[in-house]
């Protein structure tokens, strides 16, 4: 039944609370959340840089097992050619009697991260060569190139023996 007489609440100036949040609240909680990110971010920073690293091995190990197959496939030498000095690595395959790059995107040069060194662990003519051979039987050269990063993070390309393939070994700044 409808009263003629009697007011609503709302009508009367009194109003029902309702769900939500102020301004004041929202302020609040932007604040907060901007000072944990302001710090974190700077721990943040050196993460990004050892990826590129690891990501750097990571895509050498790639060529590598590229080089790898294609020599056992195609019947010809492979190298992976890496200069320490200019921070490049590339493929080239042996065509007639010279070593040519090859005529798809493995065989473009592809350079390290800015601030990232490789250096040669082994053997010591791979570094005055400065490949690493692949034949057509699936024979490879042991191997070893650490790369290390700006922030000291490091990561080692490593083939131990003829037979196996190349992998990446991932370390900290302990060695």
């Amino acid at each position: 039944m409808t009263s003629t007489t009697g007011r609503s609440d709302e009508c009367r100036g009194h109003r029902t609370p309702r769900g939500g949040f102020t301004l004041l609240e929202l302020v609040l909680v932007m604040v907060i959340i901007c000072t944990a990110l302001g710090m974190a971010a700077p721990s943040l920073r050196g993460f990004f840089t050892s990826r590129q690293t690891t990501d750097a091995a990571a895509q050498i190990v790639a060529l590598a097992q590229y080089a790898r197959t294609s020599a056992i496939a195609q019947g010809r030498t492979f190298r992976l050619n890496v200069d320490t000095r200019q921070g490049a690595y590339w493929l080239t395959a042996q065509t007639g009697g010279a070593f040519q790059p090859l005529a798809s995107d493995f065989g473009r040069v592809f350079r390290l991260p800015e601030g990232t060194a490789a250096v040669w662990e082994t053997p010591e003519d791979a570094e005055a060569r400065g490949w690493i051979v692949f034949h057509p039987d699936g024979r490879t050269e042991a191997a070893a190139i650490r790369l290390v990063g700006r922030q000291g993070s490091s990561s080692r390309v490593i083939c131990p023996s003829p037979a196996e393939r190349f992998r990446v070994e991932a370390s900290g700044d302990d060695q």
